[in-house]
């Protein structure tokens, strides 16, 4: 072969790897994104049973078309809390299987017929046709189900072509004696074993090892001594992913890496140990036959398919191992508890938009609760002041302002990626009301405190007082009950209920503290009570304030022009009868005792 032929082949074998990695690359973004983030959310539920999570990860895995795609995912799951060590095994198990699929799909470009209809089977044939529908989707149509169909079907036209492209580049080599005999080298078990993992590392893709693979097996004459220990390699050169993705994790990600790897490593060392042992014995025949790309799928899944359910009953010795490596100290356990909850907002959830968005929304829910249980503790500390709930309620405060602040970062880094318009609109409600579950905790911070200066100064409201803020404080409940509901379910019709109630609650804050006057001005409190209570008063307003702000943010999302301000306004000057009749039915129910005059 002269220079230029070389520098083609090259050339051609490259851009054919580039385009096939490329391919399966957009592919898997297009199918993961058509998820929607469910696969991810079905994965973090399916898995407490040890084969329901092996067919799980098996079907995860074929749907991705990559091993490292779902491991990686599965890392980021254990990192964030969400899933176990002992049910991510199981998945990763599951995993090894479900990417032999990847395999059997680039067989197709083996089909050789002169019958029309057979020969349409072929990729070569329909993958063009693919690859316009593919566009025209992408491009023309509005829809993100249509785009992400589209992008599929674009990422496997790249794919096959690139598939094809690395054929053609390698079929010069048929003929080439030098090149026959470095291939005759991978007949040897060590260097053909080695050669996978290192390709494969180098790639990150054992299906792009394998596919390359299959690309010279339908130019070039590749025996199945030649293939064998380049496929069972290319199974431990895939972990690299799952490693690098894990730098980044904390222990427990770094172990699920970990059990990933040494699986692996005993399914690939057992195998290569046993198999050349026999053959040693035997002197299996077919190794010296050409195996052909069915043939290369096929010991491809025969390894996984032996090994994988063989190891499922011993899975937890995997986890053992993890654990042995990097063992559970006091620190760790001590950082669990503390970030709790925070670490499901994984930066690996960032390739999956709406799968983080689901994330950040379920960690938004647990603000919420978080500041109402600040809140409800608080109140009960005005009449029953007790040192270790106020102490709850200033971890309650302090844990709510990491959340708005790790959410807030989370949110604007989700919002970099391209969302739809049901995801675009829950992200915008994320938005708006973090900030408000946040200063409702602040006010059950004012409260507790309040609670704690009159206990220590010894001061408590007058049996009227008392009887008014527990009124008072029971609308208070019901408007942030109502509104934390509106928002976990992003019901707007009940949304709409708490803006009724928090004009009640205006009513009730400002007859609260003139009745106060009154009794001030008759000598039956004094000034020192009239503080606390004009001080928890205004507190109980601003909560109410806080929760008209969250349901405004969701009936103004929902209707797509957020305007708080003016909407409140429009609705306050134009009250319809239903607006009325939820005002009275609210005022009747939080009717403050009558005053003798």
């Amino acid at each position: 072969m002269n220079s230029l032929e070389v520098f083609s082949l090259i050339a051609g074998l490259v851009g054919g790897l580039a385009m096939f990695l490329y391919g399966m690359n957009v592919m898997s973004g297009g199918l993961t994104k058509a998820a929607g983030g469910k696969l991810e959310s079905v994965l973090a539920k399916v898995t407490e049973h040890k084969i329901i999570a092996y067919l799980f990860g098996v079907g995860v895995t074929a749907l991705v078309q990559s091993s490292s795609a779902s491991t990686v995912m599965v890392v980021g799951l254990v990192n964030s809390g969400i899933m176990t060590l002992k049910q991510a095994v199981n998945v990763i198990l599951g995993a090894n299987l479900g990417t032999t699929f990847t395999a059997w799909l680039l067989s197709l470009n083996a089909i050789s017929s002169d019958n029309f209809i057979i020969n349409l089977l072929k990729p070569k044939s329909f993958t063009p046709f693919l690859a316009l529908i593919g566009i025209a989707l992408y491009m023309f149509s509005k829809n993100d189900k249509k785009k992400n169909i589209g992008t599929i079907l674009l990422g496997f036209s790249v794919l096959m072509f690139g598939m094809s492209t690395m054929s053609d580049a390698v079929s010069p080599l048929k003929d080439v004696d030098s090149f026959k005999a470095v291939l005759t080298t991978f007949s040897n078990p060590i260097i053909g074993f080695l050669v996978g993992i290192i390709f494969t590392m180098v790639i990150q893709s054992s299906a792009g090892t394998i596919g390359v693979l299959q690309a010279l097996s339908l130019s070039v004459k590749v025996k199945y001594s030649m293939a064998i220990p380049v496929v069972v390699g290319a199974e431990v050169g895939t972990c690299i992913t799952a490693i690098l993705s894990s730098l980044g994790a904390n222990k427990n990600g770094k172990r699920t890496a970990l059990m990933h790897l040494y699986f692996n490593l005993i399914k690939a060392t057992t195998f290569m140990i046993l198999f050349y042992l026999i053959h040693s014995i035997v002197n299996f025949a077919f190794m010296d036959n050409d195996i052909g790309m069915v043939g290369i799928a096929g010991i491809h899944t025969l390894v996984n398919l032996v090994a994988t359910p063989l190891m499922l009953p011993f899975s937890g010795l995997l986890v053992n191992m993890a654990l042995k490596t990097i063992p559970i100290d006091d620190k760790e356990k001590k950082e669990q508890e503390e970030q709790e909850g925070i670490r499901t907002l994984d930066p690996r959830f960032l390739s999956n938009p709406p799968f983080a968005l689901e994330q950040a929304r379920n960690a938004a829910i647990a603000m919420a609760n978080m500041s109402k249980n600040a809140l409800y503790e608080a109140i009960d500390l005005i009449e029953n002041f007790d040192e270790e709930k106020a102490a709850d309620v200033d971890y309650l405060e302090r844990k709510v302002d990491t959340y708005e602040d790790q959410l807030g970062t989370y949110l604007m880094q989700i919002n970099a990626h391209h969302l739809g318009v049901k995801d675009s609109h829950t992200l915008s409600v994320l938005l708006h009301c973090i900030t408000d579950y946040e200063r409702i905790s602040d006010h059950a911070l004012n409260i507790m405190q309040k609670a704690r200066g009159m206990s220590e100064s010894k001061r408590e409201f007058t049996p009227k007082a008392k009887s008014e803020m527990e009124i008072f404080s029971n609308a208070v409940k019901e408007i942030v009950d109502l509104s934390i509901k509106a928002f976990e379910d992003q019901d707007v019709t009940l949304a709409k209920m708490i803006e009724p109630l928090e004009e009640t609650i205006d009513g009730i804050n400002m007859e609260v503290k003139r009745r106060h006057i009154r009794r001030l001005r008759k000598g039956k409190c004094t000034i020192e009570q009239g503080f606390d209570l004009s001080d928890i008063s205004t507190d109980f307003e601003r909560i109410a304030d806080h929760c008209s702000n969250i349901a405004v943010g969701l009936i103004e999302v929902d209707e797509d022009a957020y305007d708080a301000h003016e909407y409140i306004e429009h609705l306050k000057a134009d009250k319809g009868e239903e607006f009325e009749k939820a005002v009275d039915f609210y005022q009747r129910k939080y009717l403050l005792p009558a005053v003798k005059f």
